[in-house]
């Protein structure tokens, strides 16, 4: 099965779905016009059944194969939103909201998953039933938990997930992926230091928060360096640092640092919380301050289930002739590792050339990857229900 002929004929119009999309960038669970247009084209196609407004803006399509001795089901998923970002690309369809682009490729996420739906509708080659899911707010927003919340799972009788995102800097219809961890977890931390303020020229009489916030800073590097593993992966980074004064010459009473954690492993996590936590007040105690620690947890791991990916990488080899299965996990977040917590699936990459990373301004969504995309959706649907 090397890309489907279909979608070779179908790329003019899925491109023009992907452009339009380019242009109107909507953020978070604010996708109205993304899925409402994602539902229009969805009955267009002639799906059994399109639902919208799960996990508030997201849109799931019911498609039937031509029997269903089974009861199996397949969830195919893109993601819709965009980035809070000023667009650089200079192409033609260049977004037309100041301040918002598709820095991501949700774009063509949502545009091949629409193609392999439309082809789904037209053949109907299988036994079961193809569920496509267009989920807002992948980008911090945990839109895949929202859908789950509001029964995605449950409601549709979802068997098995499927996902995929694209990745410059692979050449263009290729793919890897690998069992296991895919991506990171992704949480998140903030640090109140709290001391005693006053004049620059008088430390002596102040509990010096920037000092105590700088120690901080410094010893939380040593819990990777010192505490985890050193086969495992974990990452800390503090990203913010701001006091409650501006002054040249005001030792801040208060400083407050934001940052993340990531790990690959729920151990790891475990400990990289606790070690946040320890390290950061008893710091503090150490310079006479205090240090308040909130941790939140956010995106899980993303977790390729083992059988799931040899499933999705021999459907790909089939499109593109050789998948790289000794791809190295990326630190990053996911939230699709909802859906596989939920149930047996795989997350893969799907190459798109030698262009800008994403979250860059100018990154673009490579059309040349639409086909190979959109075959490797519909493959999985043929491949995990085949027809009787």
């Amino acid at each position: 099965m090397p890309v489907k002929n279909r979608f070779a004929e179908l790329l003019p119009e899925i491109t023009a779905w992907r452009r339009d999309f380019h242009e109107n960038p909507e953020l978070l669970y604010e996708v109205h016009r993304t899925a409402g247009k994602v539902a229009e084209l969805l009955r267009e196609f002639g799906c059994d059944e399109v639902t919208e407004g799960i996990g508030r803006t997201g849109v799931v399509g019911v498609i039937k194969g031509r029997s269903d001795s089974k009861g199996r089901v397949v969830g195919l998923r893109a993601d819709m939103d965009a980035l809070p970002i000023t667009e650089q690309t200079g192409v033609e369809y260049a977004s037309k909201t100041p301040g918002k682009m598709h820095a991501c490729g949700h774009d063509g996420h949502t545009a091949m998953l629409l193609g392999a739906a439309k082809y789904l509708a037209e053949t109907r080659n299988f036994d079961g039933t193809a569920v496509v899911i267009f989920q807002p707010a992948e980008e911090g927003g945990a839109g895949a938990e929202a859908m789950i919340k509001d029964g995605l799972v449950d409601r549709w009788g979802i068997d098995e997930f499927y996902g995929m995102h694209n990745m410059p800097g692979m050449p263009v219809g290729q793919f890897s992926i690998r069992p296991g961890a895919m991506m990171a977890s992704a949480d998140q931390f903030d640090i109140t230091v709290t001391g005693k303020g006053g004049h620059a020229a008088k430390p002596n009489e102040c509990i010096d928060t920037t000092l105590t916030a700088a120690q901080i800073i410094v010893a939380l590097q040593s819990i990777v360096a010192r505490n985890i593993d050193p086969l495992k992966n974990a990452v800390i980074s503090v990203c913010v640092v701001t006091t409650d004064s501006t002054a040249h010459n005001v030792i801040p009473q208060v400083v407050k640092l934001k940052g993340t954690a990531r790990s690959l492993a729920p151990e790891v996590r475990d400990q990289l919380e606790a070690a946040i936590k320890r390290v950061a007040t008893n710091m503090a105690a150490a310079m006479g301050a205090t240090a308040d620690v909130n941790y939140e947890r956010g995106y899980p791991v993303t977790m390729n289930n083992e059988q799931a990916t040899d499933w999705a990488a021999d459907i790909a080899r089939q499109i593109s002739g050789d998948v790289d299965m000794d791809m190295q996990p990326m630190m990053g977040g996911e939230d699709f590792s909802y859906m596989l917590n939920e149930r047996p699936g795989a997350y893969i990459w799907v190459g798109n050339g030698d262009t800008a990373m994403v979250h860059h301004p100018a990154y673009n969504f490579n059309d040349e990857a639409i086909p190979a995309g959109s075959s490797w959706y519909a493959g999985m649907v043929e491949a995990r229900l085949p027809a009787a």
